[in-house]
């Protein structure tokens, strides 16, 4: 279903006022790895209390932002839309770090996140963007116009890079069937994110997500329930080092946080 013409021009402030409440943001960087999560899981994400975050909870759902899904005596979140992760990460490269976490679980997590999570549907992270790069050394992927990135680099296209020529050989052996590799009406094959941890593009798009679904089938990436943290397994570590050829990466934890 297309949606309606909008005449006038878009309140880009209405819009971003929902974005400048920490709890808001904080639950919407909750979400962002594309899952369902009850509200309780969310006001620990957010470090509110279960009512704090039922408010911020209920303005999100009314601006369209969340939708909730009553499943017995719970209710579950999840964004409305990938564009609002895709937003998320892009507000997170451009924001000012906050402090260090001071307590041990809330260090690890951020550790966690910034060596593998999930952006919607596709892996960013540490993760994200060695698998990016093994892409582009592999000739899956070239840049376009011939300009490679560097680290803080500002992404200046959502398609910074193409297909390669060795495109067909390098994806099919990791798992993505060959009549993916084409576009379509619904989603670009291709896109990118600039990571916010990494300040580094990591690949999005239909492509990134069949990416991400063929590792977690293949057991090479796992996730932790009510996070977005992503690991990579020993057979994973092996696996992408001979197809990729990817080493020396420490997105490989030792175990979940």
């Amino acid at each position: 279903m297309t949606s309606p013409a909008r005449t006038g021009e878009p309140d880009i402030a209405r819009v971003a006022s929902l974005f400048a409440n920490g709890t808001r943001a904080r639950i919407l960087m909750a979400l962002a790895g594309g899952g369902s999560l009850p509200a309780s899981v969310l006001a620990e994400h957010a470090g509110v209390t279960p009512q704090a975050a039922s408010t911020q909870l209920n303005r999100l759902s009314q601006a369209g932002l969340i939708t909730v899904r009553p499943s017995g005596r719970n209710r579950y979140y999840e964004l409305a839309d990938r564009r609002i992760a895709e937003l998320m990460e892009s507000l997170a490269a451009l924001a000012p770090a906050q402090p260090v976490a001071r307590t041990l679980r809330a260090s690890s997590r951020s550790a966690a996140l910034r060596r593998a999570r999930v952006c919607y549907d596709h892996t960013a992270g540490l993760l994200g963007v060695t698998i990016t790069e093994a892409l582009l050394s592999s000739g899956a992927l070239v840049p376009v116009g011939g300009t490679e990135q560097t680290a803080g680099q500002t992404a200046e296209s959502e398609h910074p890079y193409r297909l390669g020529p060795a495109a067909i050989p390098v994806l099919t052996g990791l798992g993505v069937p060959e009549s993916h590799l084409t576009d379509d009406q619904e989603r670009p094959l291709l896109s990118f994110c600039l990571d916010w941890t990494e300040q580094r593009h990591h690949l999005a798009g239909r492509l990134g997500a069949d990416l991400l679904d063929v590792f977690s089938t293949a057991g090479w990436i796992t996730r932790a329930a009510n996070t977005r943290a992503l690991r990579l397994t020993s057979a994973g570590e092996d696996e992408l080092a001979r197809r990729l050829g990817m080493s020396g990466t420490d997105a490989a934890p030792a175990a979940h946080p």
